[in-house]
């Protein structure tokens, strides 16, 4: 937005969160940037009254909002003349909510992309003025599908804007059908249920990755997986069927191949080097 010559009033960002080995509080990427252009930035911890002052005292023409975490109140909607947009990534109405990356990953979409939303009082609700489809690879994880889509998502924002100032753009609301909810990852998403399909725990794997990651229990120890691939093989759910340069796992229907994994409080290694020092027979169980 500031490289396509938008003012921007005010900046709304979290506050510094404890980060890095020694958890010292550390300002956001947002933060950072609004900082070093001469910025004004605020990060309450609420938004209330004093908050909405604020905000319509930096008298925007627009409010941007980009994974916030935080709903924004009603009477912030409306504070500007273009409302408050939101960059979402998503093709709404599908995966609405905390989650919508993980939730594509998971369910194994082909397609995600980004939408920009006109904010309601919803949950992602709101009439949308832009989609645009982005293909998930293959290999895509969390992590390259986030990238993606981030600078795709500024594209966006800002041809949005252009459309707005320029009394083109057009608010379309959402269908009824195909409204899906992507919410919060949990602990229990992270764990890995070896009676599921092998393609579906691929996914979960790499829907994980490269945060919290996929986990599952060995001999009574907690380990992280974070990359494998489907191969032949049956037996069991759960069960080790060989141990080499990839450790094969049975699951409800073929097999996953993992090929880096991570104990608790270790680090992440390639399944050869982790094996070295843990033998594992055939027969063994991840539960």
């Amino acid at each position: 937005m500031l490289r396509a010559g938008h003012e921007v009033p005010l900046v709304v960002t979290q506050p510094d969160r404890p980060a890095g080995r020694r958890m010292r509080p550390m300002a956001s990427a947002v933060k950072q940037l609004a900082l070093s252009r001469g910025l004004v930035v605020t990060q309450p911890a609420r938004l209330g009254v004093s908050q909405a002052d604020e905000w319509r005292a930096a008298r925007p023409d627009a409010i941007v909002v980009a994974a916030y975490g935080v709903l924004l109140p009603p009477e912030f909607l409306n504070l500007a003349p273009h409302g408050a947009l939101n960059i979402h990534a998503s093709l709404l109405p599908r995966w609405r909510g905390a989650a919508p990356i993980q939730r594509a990953l998971l369910a194994g979409d082909t397609e995600t992309g980004i939408s920009i939303m006109r904010m309601d009082a919803g949950l992602d609700t709101g009439p949308v003025l832009a989609r645009h489809p982005l293909p998930i690879g293959a290999d895509d994880d969390a992590g390259s599908l986030h990238d993606k889509l981030a600078a795709l998502g500024a594209d966006s924002i800002v041809d949005a804007l252009t459309q707005l100032e320029a009394g083109t753009a057009s608010a379309v609301a959402q269908p009824a059908e195909g409204v899906t909810y992507a919410r919060k990852i949990g602990r229990d998403d992270a764990m890995l249920s070896w009676s599921q399909p092998a393609a579906a725990l691929e996914r979960t794997v790499r829907a994980l990755r490269p945060s919290p990651g996929a986990s599952t229990t060995l001999q009574g120890e907690r380990i992280k997986i974070w990359r494998a691939r489907t191969t032949a093989g049956r037996g069991a759910p759960g069960s080790v069927l060989t141990a080499g340069d990839a450790l094969v796992v049975a699951c409800g229907d073929g097999a996953l191949a993992i090929t880096e994994l991570q104990r608790a409080g270790g680090k992440a290694l390639p399944a050869a080097e982790f094996l070295r020092g843990r033998a594992l027979l055939p027969g063994a169980r991840l539960e």
